[in-house]
């Protein structure tokens, strides 16, 4: 007869593999979202894996967004300002408080204005970051796992400062790094630069989270992949009539049947939508329609095509941006949101018109099923502000990695 004393630690190991499967439900990873927009962040991070429990968000409009794309449980959300949430925290510690080794990961990118490098000011000290403070402070009460701070690439100028305001309201058991991440290294068509900040509490070197970050690296989409097969739009001629609903113009909802290419897939997944949402033109006058229509892809202010019609030609300098025609073959530049004042450094590469807020969410790799709340001006302004989809996906699938 064998000998099974030898392999007893492998069917031991095997047992209890067994019993863990049958016995153990699915682990739920958790996500708390601060300054959450319209939800591109927890978006990326719910497609890596992650179920978002709560979130806080000071823009009603951007807060309703967030709510109707998810199953979010009434209260579970804080809409207003940081700093009062962290005030009354002891209100929603109950939805974190019983969970098996605390909250998973904490994201938010702080709004910080005075973090120049000709600023002498300490980070922490500049009234300007109250937000930011706001931040450290909520971390210091919840205590995650792991922590995403996203941000504007120049904070790299005060990093040394900022890794010592972390260290302050965390203390040693926290290790965190950042890196600058480029959207477009990830899928998304845009050209898009980031600063991400990542710490945790589980020994876990920053280094080997950003270099499975690296890992997920694939070619961009162009604009193109992104435009292709949604249907043609008017630039819309009357003036305060952002509620008009017509076909020419555009619709904030209809019956649609998409091209199906490798974009459609990378966003959508292999889900089929039927539905076209935000997809509407905004008011332009004569003028614009006609600088729209004359500009050749990837020409701004200055082409010729342009010079007798080109206001501000006396100031040329300044305003060489003031008109901009994408170029298809090549990626965006980046999604901002100023589109909600016009879309003239956003004019479609062969419409005569700005960008639709549904191209525009494209472009920020929203699934075309994500629906934009408010009014029109605000649906820019939302897509604008948000962290590519596609970036946060990256992301959250390196960090679930090293949780599992």
């Amino acid at each position: 007869m064998r000998d099974m004393s030898s392999s007893y630690p492998f069917f031991l190991y095997t047992f209890v593999r067994f019993c863990s499967k049958i016995m153990t439900p699915n682990k739920t990873y958790t996500l708390i979202d601060l300054f959450a927009g319209c939800g591109g962040l927890s978006l990326g991070m719910e497609q890596a894996g992650f179920t978002s429990i709560f979130f806080n968000e000071i823009m009603p409009v951007f807060a309703s967004t967030y709510l109707y794309n998810r199953n979010i449980p009434n209260g579970h959300y804080f809409i207003g300002d940081i700093n009062e949430l962290n005030a009354n925290i002891q209100e929603y510690q109950h939805i974190w408080e019983n969970l098996s080794g605390g909250v998973d990961i904490v994201c938010g990118g702080p709004p910080c204005q005075g973090f120049s490098m000709a600023n002498r000011q300490r980070v922490i000290d500049d009234p300007r970051n109250n937000l930011y403070k706001a931040y450290l402070q909520f971390l210091s009460v919840v205590r995650p796992k792991f922590f995403v701070m996203e941000n504007v690439k120049g904070m790299a100028n005060k990093i040394d400062e900022i890794k010592e305001n972390f260290k302050e309201y965390l203390g040693e058991e926290y290790k965190c790094d950042f890196r600058l991440l480029k959207a477009q290294d990830f899928g998304v068509p845009q050209n898009r630069e980031r600063l991400i900040l990542i710490g945790n509490r589980m020994g876990v070197e920053p280094k080997d989270i950003f270099d499975s970050i690296e890992k997920k690296k694939r070619e961009p989409f162009v604009l193109k992949d992104a435009l292709e097969g949604l249907p043609h739009l008017e630039a819309r001629k009357q003036k305060n009539q952002g509620d008009l609903e017509e076909l020419a113009t555009g619709l904030t909802e209809r019956d649609f049947e998409y091209v199906e290419n490798d974009f459609y897939r990378f966003i959508n997944g292999g889900r089929r939508i039927s539905k076209l949402y935000n997809h509407k033109n905004r008011y332009n006058n004569e003028r614009d329609i006609e600088i729209y229509r004359r500009l050749p892809q990837g020409a701004n202010s200055l082409h010729p095509s342009i010079a007798d019609i080109m206001p501000y030609s006396k100031r040329n300098d300044i305003f060489k941006d003031k008109y901009f025609k994408l170029d298809e073959t090549q990626i965006c530049k980046t999604i901002t949101s100023h589109m909600k004042f016009d879309c003239n450094m956003y004019i479609h590469p062969w419409e005569a018109r700005g960008l639709s807020p549904r191209e525009a969410a494209r472009i920020q790799t929203f699934p075309d099923d994500y629906v934009i709340s408010g009014a029109q001006n605000q649906w820019y302004a939302q897509v604008g502000n948000a962290v590519p989809v596609k970036l946060a996906e990256a992301i959250g699938r390196s960090i679930l990695e090293f949780l599992k």
